[in-house]
Parts: structure tokens; sequence; C-alpha cells
């Protein structure tokens, strides 16, 4: 039906007849003359139609926006007044000789354009017509190019890409499973994959090597920015190999993604402990371009008889840190009223602060709600150790170190970009030594990644002193965001045993669940590990977009929801009963 494409066209193409098909993107009617910016995935072109061709100057004296349209005219050079730079195809114009309306269009709820302001919930709904936006395809047309660009990297470096189950059993991964009820096996359920992790272990028992896959995965959790229930990571496992190993394999992947998509040379990937982290950014995927850092006083807290920071620093679960901001003193009681909100979104149940107006003056310079519960001796203890200059301004956190880790972290990165304390484009780094297992507030133990970690130290040591123990796991962070994790994986039966006794999982248990698993490791399962990036993730942040919903072709709501298709949605009760499924109505009296 086409000859060309509209975005396609240059000033090579001057005088040649072309046949294009897309949307009218904009009409504009000057002095009897129409111009119609037609609109196609490669870009805009504008069309002229003038009354010299009758028949085509009516039809084009009807078409309106996102009418589809094919046309037939001669390129020909703009004037150099008119001419457009901003446009690909600025420099021509197309004059309209023939036009068929192949179908009409109703007004669309908002405008295609990047001067639209509607809200998210209606371009969801009308999803393929946001989808027509330049903005958006463009996106998605990175994301293809993106998907291209890695499958080859890892292609040239031996990977060999293999399609894993989507029906499949439930594993403890951290979340909860997507299930699905079998017809054929009454009061059964398939599991949707939380990763292909299980089946890639399996394909290095079986001598593949080197895996991959873009895999479709699925999680039942609770959603934010950077959550779907539906997701794609880019996954790949190799055997006979080290940390370093898939460590370079990962970081010469996502370079070369930058380097052929967006021309840029990543910096370092420094290395960094879970540690290390936590007690300085308190969080384990640190936004390094933020140079705010928490410092730990819990030593300087824990004889003074303001309880709020006492309780905490005696607690060994306890922390105590302050969070030094240079120039924050110019902050108003709202500025900081707002921040304590903030902080409590994550459990924090108040944010203390010292003003510095005059660290010269000591004591007698500072300017808080709390000075009068502490000692000279801890006040000047604070001013050394956050280095406090006049002017700034420290906030302190003191709770269970867990909740002070995720709201001063939340808080260094709010502080850091409400203050324009982010400097430089791309801060990577990798994340090493994490613990195995996190300890519940009843003292069992949970796997921080998932139990099939490679611990850092033979079996029996993990059953006498698991909450000690650390990992062969390694997070590849970029700007505060995780974009991929792994591991080095159990190979062994032994140690993939005591893993599972750790985490109070019987044998019998582990026999129902892994016994698939635990037979393949008396096989001869080499030594293996690997990695999954987030493709969502990576191609949110290389595109500047604000949510991972704003690079998935057919999202879900925070909700979990589809506005457009309205899923999920009830069934009919014959389909239940196929399945040996019976409904139970929430109570909706209480």
């Amino acid at each position: 039906m086409r000859s060309h494409y509209c975005g396609d066209l240059r000033a090579a193409h001057d005088g040649d007849t072309v046949t294009l098909c897309g949307w009218v993107h904009r009409r504009r009617d000057h002095g009897g003359v129409i111009f119609l910016d037609l609109r196609d995935r490669a870009g805009l072109v504008q069309v002229v139609f003038d009354p010299d061709t009758e028949q085509a100057f009516a039809l084009a004296d009807k078409a309106r926006s996102e009418f589809v349209l094919r046309v037939t005219g001669r390129v020909r050079m703009r004037d150099e007044a008119v001419r457009n730079p901003r446009m690909a195809t600025g420099d021509i114009e197309v004059l309209g000789k023939e036009l068929e309306i192949l179908n009409v269009a109703e007004t669309p709820p908002f405008e295609l354009d990047e001067y639209g302001g509607a809200g998210e919930e209606v371009r969801l709904k009308y999803r393929y017509l946001d989808l027509r936006r330049p903005e958006a395809l463009e996106r998605f047309r990175f994301r293809s190019r993106l998907t291209h660009v890695v499958r080859a990297y890892l292609e040239k470096e031996g990977f060999m890409d293999v399609e894993t189950p989507v029906l499949t059993r439930a594993t403890p991964e951290g979340a909860r499973d997507y299930l699905v009820p079998s017809r054929t096996h009454a009061g059964s359920f398939f599991a949707m994959p939380q990763s292909p992790q299980l089946f890639k272990q399996l394909l290095m028992v079986a001598g593949f090597d080197r895996y991959y896959q873009v895999a479709k995965c699925f999680r039942d959790e609770d959603l934010r920015a950077d959550r779907q229930p539906e997701f794609t990571q880019i996954d790949l496992e190799a055997s006979f190999v080290e940390e370093k190993d898939i460590m370079g394999v990962a970081e010469g992947m996502v370079r070369s993604a930058f380097r052929d998509m967006l021309d840029v040379d990543l910096p370092d990937f420094p290395c960094m402990t879970y540690e290390e982290a936590m007690r300085r950014f308190g969080s384990d995927k640190p936004d390094l371009r933020i140079d705010l850092e928490l410092v730990d006083v819990a030593d300087l807290m824990d004889g003074v008889e303001f309880k709020v920071f006492a309780g905490p620093a005696k607690d060994p679960r306890g922390r105590v840190a302050a969070l030094r901001v240079p120039g924050g003193s110019e902050l108003s009681r709202g500025q900081i009223d707002e921040y304590t909100k903030f902080v409590g979104i994550y459990g924090a149940r108040g944010l203390a602060y010292i003003k510095v107006n005059d660290a010269a003056a000591g004591r007698d310079g500072l300017q808080s709600p709390i000075l009068k519960f502490l000692p000279d001796e801890a006040v000047a203890g604070i001013m050394e150790r956050t280095g406090a200059q006049s002017g700034d301004l420290v906030f302190f956190g003191a709770d269970k170190a867990r909740v002070v880790n995720e709201a001063l972290g939340a808080l260094r990165v709010r502080l850091g970009h409400d203050l324009g304390r982010v400097k430089g484009d791309w801060a990577p780094l990798w994340v090493v030594d994490f613990p195995m297992f996190e300890e519940d507030d009843d003292g069992s133990m949970n796997a921080l990644h998932h139990p099939f970690t490679m611990p850092k130290c033979e079996p029996g040591e993990l059953v006498d002193n698991p909450a000690q123990a650390l990992s062969k796991a390694y997070d590849m962070v970029l700007n505060g965001t995780e974009l991929g994790g792994g591991s080095i994986r159990i190979y062994r039966q032994d140690m993939q045993k005591a893993v599972f006794r750790a985490l109070g999982i019987s044998e019998q248990e582990a026999d129902e669940k892994f016994g698939f698993l635990l037979d393949a490791l008396k096989y001869g399962a080499p030594p293996h590990g690997g990695l999954a990036f987030g493709l969502d993730r990576m191609v949110m942040l290389m595109t500047g977009a604000e949510s991972i919903r704003d690079v998935i072709a057919f999202p879900k709501t925070q909700t979990a929801s589809c506005m457009m298709t309205h899923a999920p949605s009830p069934v009919e009760n014959a389909l239940l009963r196929e399945v040996g499924i019976q409904v139970r109505k929430p109570d909706t009296d209480k």
C-alpha cells in the first residue's frame, strides 16, 4: 500500500513520487492550502494539498485528527524560510496528488503529542492511543534495539537462548506466586514463574554451559513505580565460573548497551560490601551521585537520658544514625515537617534535627528541640563525627536498624534531589557479600536472595551460625536502582540440604518441593552461577522514563489491574467447575 515510511523521507527524495500511509497528526488550513502532518511509526512528514487537485483537496478538507490516510504525491524541497530543523523531515514536504481516507476516527480523549496533559488512568484506559504518541513509540523502538544489542552480545559470548516453562510449581523466591488451576489434575495448581531460577540451574546440570533468555516473570506482590506483576528479565547462567566471571560478563553487557544505544562510556564499577552500603547509605542500592552519608552515633547516645536515642543505642538490633545536610540550616520548619511526614512512610516515628548556626560557638551556636536532652560531650561528639559546619543541618534516626536504614536512606535520596546534590549522569557499582539470611522478629531465618545461593562457608558452619553467614551474591546498581542481581549457585547436595535446614525446611518438605533439584545435584552438577537483569528497569533508566509502566506496552496499574481490558475479571461458574474451584466471596459485613 505504500512505498515509503513518512519519517524516512529526506532531501535525497526530492522529485520522487511516493505513496504514504499513516494517521493525521495535525491539520492546518492556511489561505486555501491545507497542510496535513502525516504520522507513522517512523515519524512525521508534512503533506500539502492545494485546490488544483480538486478531489484530493476535498478529501483533505474532511480529514481530521487521527483519520487513517493513504497519500500519493511528489517530494519537494521546502522554501528556506519555512524549513523546520526540529523535524527529521523538516527540509522537505510532499505535494499531495491523490488521497484515500482508509478510516475515520472519533476525536481522541487526549492530545497525542508532547503537550497532552491527560492523567495516567486515562492514558492506560486508552493505551492503544497513548502508544501512538511519538515519545511513547520512541521508547519502544529503543527497547527493541536494546534487546537486540543484548542478545547479540550474549550470543557473541557463547550463551545459548533456551526457553524454560511458564507453567511450573511454586518455589520460595520472596513473593507470592500467581497460581493456575489444572483442569486435568483436579485440586492441583501450576505456578507462574517468579524467575527461571531452578530450570536454568538444571540446564547447567545438563551441560548447556552458557544459557540466556529474555524471560517473562510473574510476582504477586505490592506494586510501586519500578514493579509490575508481570515483567521481563534478561536471564543468564554459566558453568565453571566464579563471581568475577559472571560480574565481568554482566558488566561488559551493560557497557556495550550504553555505548551502542546512548554513546555513553560508563565509569568504573566500584565494588562495595553490603555492610558498607547499609552503614554509609542505609540502602543496598545506593545512589552514589548523591554525596550525603549516614554516620553512626549510637555509642555517643547509649548513656544519655533521652530514651528516644538511648533505647535504640542499647538495642543490639537498633541503630542511631545522623545525616549531615550541608547548607541545610536554611530549611524552614515547614520543610522539616514535610520531611518528617516523608520518613513516616518508612515507619520512623519522628525526625530529630540540629541546626548549626555557628559551629565556632559550640553548643550556643546550635538550634534544636533535642539539645536540652543531650550532654555536652554527646553534642561535641556529634559535631566532630559528622563534620558539621556553620549553615549545616543534621538529621537523626533512632529505631530498629531496619527502620532507620529505610527512613534515612530514602530521606538521603529525597534531599539529594530536592537540594540539587545529584552530581553526574551515571554512577554504577557492584554490591557484594550479602548476608545469606535475614532474621525475623521470631528468630526464624529467611533467604535474603533465594535459598539456592552459595554461602561463603561450609555446611557445618552454616548450620551452627546461620546469622553470620555471607553469600556469594552480587547486585549491579545504577543511580540508586538495582539493575540486576545474581549469585554463584549451590551445586552440592550437602550444602543445599544445609541451607534448607537453616531455613527450617524439613527433609520431607525439601523432598516434596525440591526433590527434582536435590536428585539433579547427585549427578555431577558443575559449579555455576548467573544473574538476571530487569529489562524494564534498564529501559526506564536509559530513556529517562518516570516509571516502568512507561516502557511496558500494556502495563498494569499500581493495584495490579488493567484499565483497558478490565482484568482481572470474574469468570463463568461453568469454567470454575471445570477446574474444581469454588469462589468464596469476601465478607463485606466486617
